[in-house]
């Protein structure tokens, strides 16, 4: 071992001691320590990986970036996974690809779930086309199957969905109804990392499927996310997106991968021109940096006990408030074992409570909660004036907005912080 080797061993050394030290496990006080909805679940070896890739001095993709996508290809047993910036420039690039690969036009027709979180929906919109709402199923939060071939007209090209807070949708019947009217689906799998139907992971039965690795996901880079697709010209297609739209596919770092660097002729440029600044589409630079991904190349090896934590999480949680009239409690999706991202709840006609009154109660005794995402997405400001079409009224996602909310079950959180949960509750429907 040289000297330069020997002090990164003892750089690395003190950071996975300092990362033990630092990571240990604080006691739990009700009320006084915060119960959050979601966190990323870290360790030393995260850390001393991470640090182990700030050493390299390579800031942007690089060799742990190479690493962490094939490791996420045989996980889901995938062919191709492009790490970007974020789940939802992983749904913009997903989109973006299907559109040039399939030739699809500016106004014809996609179709999405009017409850979700707006980075499904955005890029819909922000490809010229048109975003048809469907009405949520009030039991698993997805989309209403039985509404869709409908809503199917002869400009509707694809299916955009999410599988909301982990819980797969009725893909069985989505796929069917894809094959029959020649649609594509993209499956916003952000959520549900780990999650399966009829023993197979989401996100890998569509098109095209997007993650997100946000602290608050299942595995985290910190920022970042990924497409994944079996189909190496929309892999093609996305890369070019993802890189400046530029034509040529070398790696940072690497000249001349074609050995005809200086042989094109594209467009109006002249013979000879560089490969590597010759742009073939309109694109982004939503690339990701090689730190973050030496900490998803490091995080992925927990997925598997992540996903068995929030499993039996959400069985702690239906065990704690099925004793509670007033709450309608989450169902999974026939034949799927969902990597639960939260535990939904809707308040229903036994309660003589708002939920704004419920959840600042759990506000006050540092106890977190979300809604579901946007609620009704044709409510929200930035879509209320586009005046999106729906096949139909929307009453579930109305119920939704008003009624639903969901609380954390991460693998951060323990069975004492879920007892709180449930005292709290307790006292708050007792006593109003």
């Amino acid at each position: 071992m040289n000297e330069l080797e020997n002090i990164k061993k003892q750089i690395l050394d003190l950071v996975e001691q300092y990362a033990k030290e630092d990571l240990k496990e604080k006691t739990f006080i009700g009320g006084i320590t915060h119960i959050p909805v979601t966190g990323k679940v870290i360790d030393e070896v995260d850390i001393k990986t991470l640090v182990d890739s700030s050493l390299d001095g390579w800031f942007t993709s690089g060799h742990y970036t190479d690493k962490f996508e094939k490791k996420i290809n045989g996980f889901l047993g995938t062919r191709h996974t492009l790490f970007v910036n974020s789940g939802s420039s992983a749904n913009l690039v997903a989109l973006s690809g299907l559109k040039e690969l399939y030739n699809i036009n500016d106004g014809e027709e996609v179709i999405t779930c009017a409850v979700g979180f707006p980075t499904t929906i955005n890029p819909i919109i922000q490809n010229n086309l048109v975003p048809v709402l469907i009405d949520a199923d009030l039991k698993t939060f997805n989309i209403n199957v039985d509404l869709i071939e409908s809503a199917i007209t002869e400009k509707t090209r694809g299916i955009v969905l999410a599988h909301t807070l982990g819980n797969p949708f009725n893909l069985l019947k989505i796929k069917e109804l894809c094959d029959k009217h020649d649609l594509f689906l993209m499956e916003d799998n952000c959520d549900a990392f780990g999650s399966k139907y009829n023993d197979q992971f989401t996100g890998t039965f569509g098109d095209v499927s997007t993650l997100s690795f946000y602290p608050a996901h299942h595995i985290t880079t910190g920022e970042g996310g990924a497409v994944i697709t079996n189909n190496p010209k929309l892999k093609k297609i996305m890369e070019s997106l993802r890189d400046w739209g530029r034509d040529c596919y070398c790696e940072p770092g690497e000249d001349n991968t074609c050995k005809k660097r200086y042989d094109w002729q594209l467009g109006g440029l002249p013979h000879g021109y560089d490969h590597k600044y010759i742009y073939s589409r309109i694109g982004y630079n939503l690339k990701s940096t090689d730190m973050q991904a030496a900490l998803g190349f490091s995080q992925i090896d927990k997925i598997e006990d992540f996903v068995i934590k929030r499993q039996e999480n959400f069985k702690y949680y239906i065990d704690i408030f099925k004793n509670f009239e007033c709450f309608d409690l989450p169902v999974a999706t026939a034949n799927s074992k969902p990597s639960w991202f939260g535990f939904p709840l809707t308040i229903n006609e036994n309660a003589n409570f708002k939920r704004t009154d419920f959840l600042k109660h759990l506000e006050a005794n540092n106890i977190g909660s979300r809604l579901m995402f946007g609620g009704n997405l044709k409510l929200q400001p930035a879509f209320e004036k586009l005046n999106l079409r729906s096949a139909e009224n929307l009453p579930t996602a109305d119920k939704v907005v008003e009624d639903s909310f969901w609380i954390g079950l991460y693998p951060g959180i323990t069975k004492q912080m879920m007892d709180f949960v449930a005292q709290i509750t307790e006292e708050f429907v007792t006593n109003g």
